[in-house]
């Protein structure tokens, strides 16, 4: 039996999509790829899957009747990863829920089941540094903007937590690592994608993009940074634990004076 390649626009509905296809057709043998990483196998046939809003809809709520809240959103954590192989991860997640009675999220004794909760795990743990260590800008067109380059694609995630957060102000966070990024416009968050400038360089607030007052703002808190920073006190190996040094490129406080 020839096994065939699914291939999907990247998306949670694409992919929730192709999962409706997989169980409408029955099929076995089967790998689901997005089309941004696809790779040929051998002896397989490749099929591009329509993305489905109403069928997608309806895997997802099969889904929550067969697992808690607490394992649906694991699940979406998991498919954020963008780790290889997480969709053919996941369906055999979904296979499994869809065969048992009983909720399954807690069965760690399912490969599958307890590799999902970890790389949700790790999923969860990159959201909330993101919510920790964005820092906005403020652009000479008076909009906040803050870049980030997560390991994991959080942007969806972090969405709620900043719109609560900062909710009079006008706000772009934009991830670098894929292209696209969250927009605030005071009402409603859209994604956007944006065209730099060649050589843009993120680590750097230079004053044809950025307001006089953003460079204040920067030095007043490097200065508090510094004058709460005990050196008796410093504990290195704590610190990197709690804010990783792949961040501190980003981070004003970082920054060279």
């Amino acid at each position: 039996m020839t096994s065939k390649n699914l291939i999907y626009d990247g998306t949670f509905d694409g992919f929730l999509s192709t999962i409706f296809y997989v169980f409408e057709h029955k099929l076995e043998k089967v790998t689901i790829q997005n089309e941004f990483s696809i790779q040929q196998g051998l002896f397989c046939e490749n099929e591009r899957i329509h993305t489905d809003e109403d069928k997608a809809n309806r895997v997802w709520n099969g889904v929550k009747s067969k697992l808690s809240s607490k394992g649906s959103y694991q699940l979406y954590y998991a498919f954020l990863s963008e780790q290889n192989g997480i969709e053919n991860l996941l369906l055999d997640y979904i296979t499994y829920a869809f065969s048992n009675v009983k909720k399954v999220d807690k069965d760690f004794a399912h490969p599958s089941v307890l590799k999902i909760a970890q790389i949700a795990k790790s999923v969860g743990r990159e959201k909330h540094r993101m919510e920790a260590f964005v820092r906005f800008r403020l652009t000479k067109d008076k909009i906040f903007f803050a870049n980030i380059e997560p390991d994991f694609n959080v942007l969806p995630l972090i969405e709620k937590h900043f719109k609560r957060r900062y909710a009079d102000q006008l706000w772009v966070i934009y991830d670098i690592k894929r292209g696209y990024g969250l927009f605030y416009d005071l009402e409603n968050v859209e994604i956007i994608t944006l065209d730099f400038p060649k050589n843009f360089d993120f680590t750097k607030t230079e004053d044809a993009f950025f307001a006089k007052q953003e460079f204040e703002f920067q030095k007043l808190w490097q200065d508090y940074f510094k004058a709460t920073n005990i050196q008796s006190r410093k504990n290195m190996k704590l610190h990197i634990r709690h804010v990783p040094k792949r961040y501190w490129k980003y981070l004003s406080e970082k920054q060279p004076d």
